[in-house]
């Protein structure tokens, strides 16, 4: 079954963008996952097909109208999860990004100006979304690392299940460091227990790597690993 991805924003032509290309344009052409766009300004008020206004209470910039977001949601709407792309939104985590794998698809809004009305937000039970701390111009290249997160893990997509099994946030750990030839560079050898042979000893050494790298930078992470392996009382 096709995975499916909507987009609705103002600027249709940046999709698929990078998403045509790699193992997610791969996916795209042979109909793992597909893609449709929704131009807002189709839905646009007057000669200029307008998509926002002034807002309310006063402030710098404009808002996107309600009525007009709320048409162009209704032309698409579906059974699938309506996003919306804000620096206000939950973060976007690996459990949530798989959770979306396993569903139908996902219909992603793209903000622009200063945001989007609440009250359409609001009717319509959109998730909001943030892929970080950070302010973007615009939701579109936000939805396409939404995106990204999710194809690779769609059936077929990668190489290989066991891929992603030890990947960053899964255990909840960051990804122990790599290495590949040569054995000896500018001096720097690669740790001994991965040219060993000893898959335990390597395994041992890749899960000890992992931990240290995640507490050292990422103690929130760390503190759930922790959790995570308390007993139960």
């Amino acid at each position: 079954m096709t995975w499916r991805a909507g987009i609705l924003t103002i600027f249709p032509a940046m999709f698929p963008g990078p998403l045509g290309d790699s193992l997610a344009g791969k996916a795209l052409a042979n109909g793992v996952w597909s893609l449709a766009t929704t131009d807002i300004r189709d839905f646009g008020l007057g000669r200029h097909r307008s998509v926002d206004d002034t807002p309310f209470g006063g402030g710098a910039g404009m808002v996107m109208r309600p009525d007009v977001l709320d048409a162009a949601i209704a032309a698409v709407a579906d059974d699938r999860p309506l996003i919306a792309l804000t620096p206000r939104g939950q973060p976007l985590t690996q459990r949530r990004v798989e959770q979306l794998s396993a569903g139908p698809g996902v219909l992603l809004l793209c903000g622009r100006f200063e945001g989007i009305d609440q009250r359409v937000l609001d009717a319509r039970g959109a998730e909001e979304i943030s892929i970080g701390d950070y302010i973007l111009s615009g939701g579109e290249l936000a939805a396409m690392v939404l995106l990204d997160a999710v194809i690779r893990l769609l059936p077929g997509v990668m190489g290989a299940a066991e891929s992603a099994a030890d990947e960053s946030f899964v255990a909840p750990l960051l990804e122990y460091p790599h290495y590949t030839r040569p054995a000896l560079w500018d001096g720097r050898a690669v740790p001994a227990p991965l040219t060993s042979g000893n898959h335990q000893a390597i395994a041992a050494w890749r899960r000890k790597a992992a931990i240290e790298i995640t507490k050292t930078r990422r103690p929130d992470l760390y503190g759930q690993y922790i959790a995570s392996r308390a007993p139960t009382p």
